[in-house]
């Protein structure tokens, strides 16, 4: 640690360990200045302290003056006030002690106060390295303090060891700051990743609302990342040269997939329970195909009768299964299975990206992702258990990263999905999940409960802030921060994969990026311009 530190800002008044600590601003520092989430250290008698700002507030001593207020035009008068009758006051959440003030040994947790009067100052470079360390093989560079230029680190170790999200009202940059991660866990090999590109985003190209086009994984890590398809006609039209056509047979399609889509096919109880009928009639792999295929009123009315199916029943369901059978990527039989495709690219290390194209809608989304997933999942989970008993290494970790969270884990349906699954069990067969929303309050807040760094972007909804802080320590304090968060380049972090909670800047995601990570045909060090940041987070 250097010597160093911040410009002086005041004096601790009052304050406890609970309730945060409160300090009177010096007259020399403007209360505008102040702003929530900012970092500052706290000199203590024995130990400094590392703390953020969490609320502001105007003050006075003489009550007078709030009833009769002096005319502040004469610059004399506002000085004499301003720090003896009037003066602000800072709100301050202890996150961390620093050690001794001369001899730092490392953050350590908080378990007391500074003492009254002990200097309040500006948080410095040093300090935050210091407590997010530096960017190395392992931690990578997300974004940087508020009114600060040094950089702020996630341990990407610790993120991909378990289930993360990403949440923020639509039009807050999630798909770019989803990009930023995806790269870091590229950049420095934390995991493979497979990632459910519902809106073809994250693949070959990244597009906003207003146009700006920026560099998806592909064109970044061109030996690293596989573009699958789901549509090869909308691939081929915007010109992306696709890896792998995947195609799902009839015989991949098991009873929990149907049950998944109850909802959105608008099934009843009775008719989902009559799938499994027809499995355990015609086989797990046989049942799709085969009642597809019943086209004889005869057959079907003896059918029925059989398995004691009543005649509506099996009319909603039919009218639930053509409405998959319209998908031109399910087919009657798939000659390559694409979860063999996936894991051999995962296996070699390749990041695969599997884009819906027109298929971006909740129904084929919900389908495709449950049933590869399940799949997938299937066999790192036997891959591990048997690497287990030869004492030899799992599998390398793998980082799922599915938008539309909402739709997965709500109380209704997480209990019947791969993703409750993967999110409760915490990386236990090194599988994880990166789940991305702008509704966390649609999320079981069992899942929520288990995810081990979130990232905030702006929530503007009092459930969906309550949901993200749930079970936080100092939740009233971040949570006036989440909700005065700017609507672009600004989150909340707090978990696992960082030692305190940050609101960052985020990174820009753009030409300089590009340079900063190896890009191909990149200039490193370029920059955007504050037009082109203005597009890209628009």
């Amino acid at each position: 640690m250097t010597s160093e530190h911040g410009d002086r800002l005041g004096l601790v008044i009052s304050g406890s360990l609970v309730e945060g600590i409160e300090a009177k601003l010096d007259p020399s520092a403007s209360v505008e200045d102040m702003a929530v989430g900012r970092y500052v250290t706290i000199s203590g008698e024995k130990r400094r302290f590392f703390g953020m700002v969490t609320d502001v507030s105007l003050e006075s001593s003489d009550e007078g003056l709030l009833l009769n207020p002096p005319d502040t035009s004469d610059p004399v008068i506002a000085g004499v006030l301003k720090g003896s009758g009037t003066y602000g006051r800072l709100h301050i959440l202890p996150l961390l002690s620093l050690g001794i003030a001369d001899a730092m040994d490392g953050p350590k947790p908080v378990k007391t106060v500074p003492a009254h009067f002990s200097e309040v100052r500006e948080a410095c470079q040093a300090d935050v390295e210091l407590v997010f360390g530096k960017e190395d093989e392992k931690r990578f560079h997300i974004g940087s303090p508020l009114d600060m230029e040094t950089k702020v680190c996630l341990n990407l170790g610790e993120f991909v060891k378990r289930s993360n999200g990403i949440f923020g009202k639509s039009g807050t940059g999630k798909t770019y700051l989803t990009c930023l991660l995806l790269s870091g866990i590229l950049q420095k090999s934390s995991a493979v990743s497979l990632v459910f590109d519902m809106h073809s985003e994250y693949g070959w190209e990244v597009t906003n609302e207003s146009g700006y086009r920026a560099k998806g994984l592909k064109q970044l890590f061109p030996s690293s990342v596989a573009v699958f398809a789901l549509d090869e006609e909308s691939a081929r039209s915007r010109r992306v040269s696709t890896d792998f056509v995947v195609r799902i047979g009839y015989d991949e399609v098991e009873p929990e997939d149907v049950q998944m889509l109850r909802s959105a096919l608008n099934l009843t109880e009775a008719s989902v329970q009559a799938v499994y009928q027809f499995a355990r009639r015609f086989g797990d792999r046989r049942w799709l195909a085969k009642v597809l295929s019943l086209q004889d009123a005869k057959e079907i009315e003896q059918l029925t009768a059989e398995l004691n199916i009543h005649e509506s029943t099996y009319r909603n369901l039919r009218r639930g299964l053509d409405i998959l059978r319209r998908f031109p990527f399910l087919v009657p039989e798939a000659s390559n299975t694409s979860v063999r495709e996936i894991l051999n690219h995962l296996d070699r290390g390749m990041n695969v990206v599997l884009e819906f194209g027109r298929h971006a809608d909740f129904v084929a989304y919900v389908l495709v992702a449950n049933l590869l997933s399940r799949r997938i999942y299937a066999q790192y989970r036997e891959r591990t258990e048997r690497a287990m008993g030869e004492n030899a290494p799992g599998p390398r970790p793998l980082v799922i990263t599915i938008e539309e969270a909402h739709r997965f884990l709500n109380t209704e349906v997480s209990q019947h999905t791969i993703f409750g699954t993967i999110a409760r069990e915490m990386r236990k067969y090194n599988v994880t999940l990166l789940v991305i929303d702008q509704r966390p309050s649609g999320i079981d807040e069992e899942v929520l409960s288990q995810l081990g760094t979130k990232i905030c972007c702006l929530l503007d909804n009092e459930k969906d802030i309550d949901s993200v802080l749930a079970g936080v320590s100092g939740k009233s304090e971040l949570r006036s921060i989440l909700a005065k968060l700017e609507s672009k380049q600004q989150a909340l972090i707090f978990g696992h994969a960082v030692p305190v909670p940050v609101v960052v800047r985020t990174r820009e995601y753009g030409p300089g990026f590009y340079g900063e990570i190896g890009g191909a045909g990149q200039t490193k060090g370029s920059t955007l311009t504050q037009q082109d940041i203005e597009e890209m987070w628009r």
